[in-house]
């Protein structure tokens, strides 16, 4: 199996012999990822720290990004987009197996892209439960007048334990993946995602587009998306 696995690499040119730098992960991509990383822990700390102004705050920004993340899965950069990792259960089993396609280790592998989407829905009710959440005290989200206490009650306890911990479950198994991929599989998968270029065999692979055009497009569509936040941010009571 590691044979194969090994072949499988070396044929997508991941292994630098022969190969050249190819643009996989766009700068809208890639500014994406860090700052979601970076405001999934502000509100993982808020949000047990008890700093409830700034966790709805945070939340905000990330009803922002994940917003924008669903667009630019249909509009953004090759690799970036959905199409490129929805695999079917066979690729899965193919990968784990060792006979992934050489395509399958340029951008997500098929289990990083079960990460990605599990993690992308848990931030989603994450954020939606919040949005209608009240923990009767002092805290209230922006829609929740829109729904029924009944309604309000299951979201509240959702958002408060187990949507909680699925997130933090979430993005500490994210975390180990990386250290496992760089410690046993050898593969470096932070230096691509602040580059954006990996080292693949001189036109093994079609590159994100990532020129100023698509960087304008991503900077439209976040506002749009941030500009939808703020508005839900409006809403509160």
């Amino acid at each position: 199996m590691t044979d194969t696995f090994e072949s499988t690499t070396r044929h997508a040119g991941l292994d630098g012999a022969g190969a050249s730098r190819t643009r996989v992960w766009d700068l809208p991509t890639r500014l994406f990822h860090w700052l979601l990383a970076l405001a999934v822990i502000g509100m993982i700390a808020t949000g047990l720290g008890g700093v409830l102004e700034w966790h709805f705050r945070i939340g905000y920004v990330v009803l922002s990004l994940l917003l924008f993340r669903l667009v630019w899965g249909f509009v953004g950069g090759r690799w970036s987009r959905f199409a490129a990792f929805v695999y079917a259960p066979r690729d899965v089993v193919a990968y784990l197996r060792g006979r992934a396609h050489a395509d399958h280790l340029v951008g997500h592998t098929p289990l990083g892209a079960l990460s990605v989407f599990a993690l992308l829905a848990i931030l989603l009710a994450q954020v939606a439960t919040g949005l209608v959440a009240d923990d009767e005290i002092a805290s209230t989200g922006p829609l929740n007048h829109f729904v029924s206490r009944a309604v309000a009650s299951v979201a509240t306890g959702w958002h408060r334990s187990l949507g909680q911990w699925l997130v933090i479950g979430l993005v500490s198994l994210h975390v180990l993946a990386v250290l496992f991929y760089v410690a046993v599989k050898g593969q470096r998968l932070v230096r691509p995602m602040v580059s954006g270029d990996k080292l693949l065999a001189h036109g093994s692979v079609a590159p994100s587009r990532d020129d100023a055009a698509s960087r304008l497009l991503a900077l439209l569509v976040f506002a749009a998306c941030a500009a939808f936040a703020a508005w839900i941010a409006s809403l509160r009571a």
